[in-house]
């Protein structure tokens, strides 16, 4: 039987890469985002590459829309071996003292309590089977803060901290928790970010070469491929021309 791999805000950008290569390396998947369009047709893909896929539309950000999905799964599809916790936003860019606050919560509820309705959930069902792998997409702005970060950085150390504490609660359950941190990834991130002034988001990436999405799906895809025995508990990716937060050598 095929492990399940379950993907959250698989509609694009580092999600999608990881739905397809999960599948690609002999995964079955669950795949969830707001975008049920996009949702169908990344299931289309991944089932003509010969694995079973589960598509599920709702938004993490909504606790009984979670329970509802995840409550009503079949038999088969509960046996969830890896969670990626990949769904997740930047909003705006103001400095704190100009903060606004859909902002905010949007961030906070996408990235923080999105990310713990969806473990709540399957935690459980892994537990039972005492074995799973739940991998949290946090960022370098989880590890720093930088001018106009405010709440997301907040939002990305709340999940640094989640990863280790999750680490610490499932340890005598035998289930791995990972950490993967990326510096400057070119997705619909900045676009997001920046409201969608595309301007704005291509200069965030000008005279560099960020990583790209299959860069940290494959950086998930070897996590969540070790022996029963490894864990990689904390991963910082970036990319050559970027040392931290700041620091980036645009040429």
């Amino acid at each position: 039987m095929k492990k399940i791999a379950f993907i959250t805000g698989a509609t694009s950008g580092i999600g999608k890469a990881t739905a397809l290569k999960a599948a690609a390396a002999g995964f079955d998947i669950i795949i969830s985002g707001r975008r049920k369009e996009r949702l169908l047709q990344l299931a289309d893909d991944i089932r003509r590459m010969g694995a079973e896929v589960l598509p599920l539309a709702f938004d993490v950000r909504d606790p009984e829309a979670v329970k509802t999905a995840i409550g009503q799964l079949e038999d088969k599809w509960q046996n969830i071996a890896v969670l990626v916790n990949n769904a997740g936003l930047a909003v705006g860019t103001n400095p704190i003292q100009e903060g606004l606050l859909e902002d905010w919560e949007r961030m906070i509820d996408t990235n923080i309590k999105g990310l713990l309705y969806i473990t709540r959930e399957v935690a459980p069902l892994m537990v039972a089977r005492q074995n799973g792998h739940i991998v949290n997409l946090a960022s370098i702005a989880g590890k720093e803060v930088y001018p106009g970060g405010n709440v997301y950085c907040a939002t990305k150390h709340a999940v640094d901290a989640l990863s280790k504490a999750m680490r610490v609660d499932m340890l005598k359950h035998h289930i791995k928790v990972t950490n993967i941190a990326p510096g400057m990834v070119e997705t619909e991130f900045s676009i997001v970010r920046y409201k969608g002034d595309e301007e704005a988001a291509k200069n965030v990436y000008k005279g560099m070469t960020p990583l790209t999405n299959e860069d940290i799906a494959d950086t998930i895809l070897f996590a969540i491929t070790r022996p029963a025995h490894v864990c990689l508990n904390d991963i910082v990716i970036m990319p050559t021309a970027q040392a931290n937060s700041r620091d980036v050598n645009r040429e």
